[in-house]
């Protein structure tokens, strides 16, 4: 889903404060005479996954410390009640080429082992339960044509041979619910770690529309292995895989803004005859990025600003492999 599997996490403690959006200061090797002087491009981030929605490794937390997958969602999916739905839905899941209908209930079954660990406490069993039930209703990913893929695209499904009892009992626990919004199943992204603090959906997605639902919220109890992660790569790896974006000899990242949390919204691509303008999943996809909460920094320099409007650190940017998601699957 676009949130992923075990999918869209990091946890910071300086997550859970508020960033403000713009983030200013271009990424010009300050001091440096050639971006060959400062060689090795540093990148510090947070989070797994594009962390719009619940975050599994949050919802991890959340449940060993006592609460329960209702209040859990309700913190996830602001504004948001249980509702039901109706027994008897068929969820259309593209498995490779094939569209396979399948009962809902047995649809989740097969998709919450397939995204969290089956040894989870309950409530975060059931909370990824009525999380991917909702989200196989809303997501509408293939049209008319199928509702969802089997991968985290959507949100990860491996059938029958992946349930375990402590799933199925999930399930059953919570048969029919789903998560509403003014009385509508509300869309359920989900991802695998939210590094601290969630992003609106508007900001995780570009060209997404604000949903009340789906609001960055603080996730202190988020503390996955992605909770926190630091990456490097040299200029000139960082420039072949930003080919096309960088015009002369590349000269760094400038991050314009940035959403609810730190996440990065937009940013420039800088190079020696020129500036190119790109969005922050997709900067985080061309270098291999767990999430788009990352900050940038050249060696040799003193280490980028991690308050106000700054967020941009001159020079280079490295790389990380990702995870997964859930809602879009994060996961």
């Amino acid at each position: 889903m676009l949130g992923a599997p075990r999918s869209d996490p990091d946890q910071v403690q300086c997550a859970t404060k508020r960033i403000t959006r713009l983030a200013l200061a271009a990424l010009l090797l300050c001091g440096a005479a050639s971006p060959a002087a400062a060689s090795t491009l540093v990148i510090s981030g947070a989070g797994d996954g594009h962390g719009v929605g619940m975050s599994q490794d949050g919802a991890l937390g959340y449940a060993e410390h006592g609460w329960s997958y209702q209040a859990i969602l309700a913190h996830y999916y602001q504004h948001t009640t249980i509702g039901r739905v109706q027994s008897g839905r068929i969820v259309k899941v593209l498995v490779g080429s094939r569209v396979k209908r399948v009962a809902l209930e047995a649809y989740v079954r097969g998709v919450v082992p397939a995204e969290v660990s089956a040894d989870w406490p309950m409530a975060a069993l059931e909370a990824q339960a009525v999380a991917s039930r909702t989200y196989a209703l809303t997501a509408h990913a293939g049209g008319a044509r199928f509702d969802v893929y089997s991968d985290t695209r959507s949100q990860m499904y491996l059938g029958r041979a992946a349930e375990a009892p402590s799933t199925n009992a999930a399930v059953a626990a919570t048969a029919g619910q789903i998560v509403t919004y003014a009385g509508q199943a509300a869309i359920t992204y989900f991802s695998a770690d939210s590094g601290g603090h969630t992003e609106s959906v508007q900001y995780g997605f570009p060209g997404a529309l604000p949903e009340p639902w789906l609001v960055g919220v603080a996730d202190p109890y988020d503390s996955g292995p992605l909770s926190k992660w630091m990456v490097s790569m040299s200029f000139a790896a960082a420039a072949a895989r930003l080919r096309g974006l960088v015009h002369g000899a590349f000269q760094g990242i400038e991050v314009t803004r940035r959403g609810s949390s730190p996440r990065i919204v937009s940013a420039y691509v800088l190079g020696s005859q020129g500036k190119t303008a790109v969005s922050g999943p997709e900067l985080a996809e061309r270098l291999g990025l767990y999430s788009t909460w990352a900050y940038f920094q050249a060696t040799g320099q003193a280490p980028a600003a991690r308050h106000g409007d700054t967020g941009a650190v001159a020079g280079p940017t490295p790389a990380a492999p990702g995870r997964g998601t859930g809602g879009v699957s994060a996961g």
